[in-house]
């Protein structure tokens, strides 16, 4: 069985896409650790992309992505305001600092391949190094970008993940899950917490849990504060800075603590609470559309649902029954809302190339409605109930991106995935889970089969829907 963290799901990255972005970072700094000594040996290096990550690799900063991942940079700590120098000066000389200390002669336009007619059967994110060594030999890895950031190869477990320990509570299944709050009479965020005590001390989860909302936090609120038009050629015009300035008009703030004050001393009422739900989704995907520090929940794609719920219930606090410190419920609502992830990754996939966009904003979707209902005072079985609600109403959403670009219609589709898990939430409070007719786990099966039936036209390749019926070449763009 395998073992997931609560940091295998929320993982600090740089956007636009998990699966196209930080997938082939990670790809690319796995294969500098396979090359080891080597490193110093390459003479040559080409890549070439496979399937969805040849048709949108463009769009999505895949090359990019690979640039950086090849010159040893750290995905977590890069500082993103680097990146377009970083990118120009290898594009300019055409060469490539290996590892950081070996340079090579290396041309994106002609050693990065995108073979848009070729898919390799393991999965549709396929990507291939092939180095030549001073001795005339060549090192050939294949990888395979499965969604969330996590990469694999083919018939190998992915890397980067927590692996196989023995956890106290396994958990395969909501069905697993559920047995266990039983046993123990421990909420969802109870036994997650027990089990990641495998990994590291409580104290050691806590600060990396916080430091996860702490970026995503950071991220909204940068994008709460940035205006113009996103980068990639659809000349897409930030908005969230525009709502964030109509809402709070002349409110006098600065810095982050005093603008979420603001937010609740500025207005009341449904549509207020709506317009910045919406507000909170839009402003972390359009960072990650610009290439910002976001977090994986599950996705890049769809990072915006989880904070964006977070951020509703930490500000509005409606529906709050608990004087419980803020960094609790933080902790409690991540914990759940990442083991609903790791049944979806194990059952399923979280990758919009496997299932389109039901696998990204449905299973976020889900993630946040059932943290929501935990931190509201619901029951483990209200959790679950909360969650299947969620992605039983993104069943079949497919992932056609306009150019191949993370913006049209991803950035939107993040507020209604927020919108949708406050309303599956308040729907599994006010029900008894007894009285069901759906288990969470069904959906996870029904999502997985959906997934299958699905035409590849319709899985992250803007080979159908919205990308072909709005024509923006990727040349355009």
């Amino acid at each position: 069985m395998e073992s997931l963290s609560v940091l295998d799901m929320f993982k600090i990255g740089v956007g636009p896409s998990s699966s196209h972005t930080l997938g082939p970072w990670n790809a690319a700094t796995r294969f500098l650790e396979t090359l080891g000594n080597e490193v110093d040996a390459v003479r040559a290096l080409q890549i070439k992309l496979y399937g969805s990550l040849a048709k949108t690799g463009a769009g999505h900063g895949t090359d990019i992505a690979l640039m950086l991942g090849l010159s040893g940079e750290d995905p977590v700590s890069f500082d993103v305001d680097a990146i377009r120098p970083t990118i120009k000066s290898i594009r300019d000389n055409k060469q490539l600092l290996l590892d950081a200390s070996h340079r090579i002669d290396f041309d994106p336009e002609h050693h990065i391949r995108f073979l848009k007619d070729e898919m390799l059967p393991f999965h549709p994110n396929g990507l291939e190094f092939c180095a030549t060594l001073s001795d005339g030999s060549q090192r050939n890895e294949i990888y395979f970008s499965i969604g969330g950031g996590f990469v694999a190869q083919e018939n190998q477990s992915p890397n980067k993940t927590s692996g196989s320990v023995i956890l106290p509570y396994p958990i395969e299944s909501a069905l697993d899950l559920s047995r266990w709050c039983k046993q123990t009479s421990l909420p969802i965020s109870g036994v997650v917490a027990i089990n990641e005590n495998t990994w590291r001390s409580e104290s050691e989860t806590r600060a990396a849990v916080l430091k996860i909302w702490e970026v995503m936090s950071q991220c909204m609120y940068i994008g709460c504060h940035t205006d113009g038009i996103l980068p990639g050629g659809l000349k897409v015009m930030r908005r969230a800075s525009l709502i964030n300035k109509r809402l709070l008009e002349s409110a006098d703030y600065e810095d982050y603590s005093g603008w979420r004050q603001a937010i609740r001393d500025n207005g009341s009422g449904f549509a207020y609470t709506l317009d910045w739900v919406s507000c909170f989704a839009l402003a972390v995907n359009e960072q990650n559309a610009a290439f910002g520090r976001v977090v994986t929940a599950p996705t890049n794609g769809a990072a915006g649902v989880i904070p964006a719920v977070l951020q509703y219930l930490l500000v509005f606090r409606e529906g709050l029954n608990t004087d419980a410190p803020e960094e609790d419920l933080i902790l409690r609502f991540l914990y759940t809302a990442s083991e609903i992830g790791c049944i979806f990754k194990k059952r399923a996939t979280i990758s919009a190339a496997m299932g389109g966009c039901q696998a990204e904003i449905g299973v976020s979707s889900a993630m946040a409605a059932a943290g929501l209902t935990e931190c509201r005072g619901g029951t483990a079985e209200q959790c679950l109930m909360a969650a299947e609600i969620a992605m039983e109403h993104h069943l079949g959403m497919t992932c056609d991106p306009i150019g191949g670009l993370v913006q049209v219609p991803c950035i939107e589709r993040n507020t209604m995935g927020a919108i949708k898990a406050i309303t599956a939430s308040q729907l599994a409070l006010h029900s008894d889970p007894a009285s069901a007719k759906v288990s969470l786990d069904v959906v996870v099966k029904t999502m997985w089969e959906t997934a299958q039936d699905m035409s590849s036209r319709y899985k992250e390749t803007s080979d159908g829907g919205l990308a072909v019926n709005i024509p923006i070449s990727l040349s355009e763009c």
